[in-house]
């Protein structure tokens, strides 16, 4: 007998699996118990519904997601460094073979009109991101709206590296966001005041 904690894991990493790969939709809970190896009736007890059991999976995924890419920027030595190290993650995202797009993009597509919960979880995913990139434009002494500027053109890398199966866009994408540095200028709190002129 498996423990609790460890049937979760397995259901949740098939979930994972099931639904990312092929879609929310075509995935039933009969093949989320085959592929986790955990009982039908194990499977009700800890997610009693489909429903709960999707929103588990893009939580956790939501978690991880956020976690690998503050990890690899914020390693980076200034905050410049760190927002075009976003996209250098992306590039190594969106060539990983099981790479097929935004999991929230993917869910509310799918469920976004009918489910207001997965509308609500992929709406607060891509606000943290957005919140992410604005700290690290804050932290450059950037103008805020850079942030949301950023944030737009990783989306659009996204969306464009999985229907094309490219890594490219991220590649195209930090060459633009690396303009949009070099043009904006420093954030009102971070300006140098001005020389007082002499009477």
């Amino acid at each position: 007998m498996i423990s609790p904690e460890t049937a979760e894991l397995r259901i949740l990493d098939a979930a994972e699996t099931l639904f990312y790969g092929r879609g929310i939709q075509a995935v039933g809970m009969d093949e989320i118990r085959s592929a986790s190896g955990v009982s039908l009736k194990r499977l009700y007890q800890l997610f009693p519904s489909k429903g709960e059991l999707i929103q588990a999976y893009l939580r956790r995924r939501d978690i991880r997601w956020r976690q690998k890419l503050a990890a690899y920027a914020d390693a980076q030595t200034t905050p410049e460094e760190s927002i075009l190290a976003v996209f250098d993650w992306l590039h190594e995202w969106f060539g990983e073979p099981d790479f097929r797009g935004c999991a929230f993009s993917n869910s509310f597509g799918e469920l976004g009109a009918t489910s207001s919960a997965v509308a609500e979880t992929a709406r607060a995913h891509k606000e943290a991101f957005f919140r992410y990139l604005a700290e690290l434009t804050a932290a450059a002494g950037k103008p805020a709206a850079l942030g949301d500027h950023l944030a737009l053109l990783a989306e659009g890398a996204i969306t464009t590296a999985a229907i094309t199966g490219s890594a490219e866009p991220a590649h195209q994408a930090k060459a633009a966001a690396r303009v949009l540095l070099e043009a904006a200028q420093p954030s009102a709190s971070r300006a140098q005041p001005s020389p007082a002129g002499g009477a």
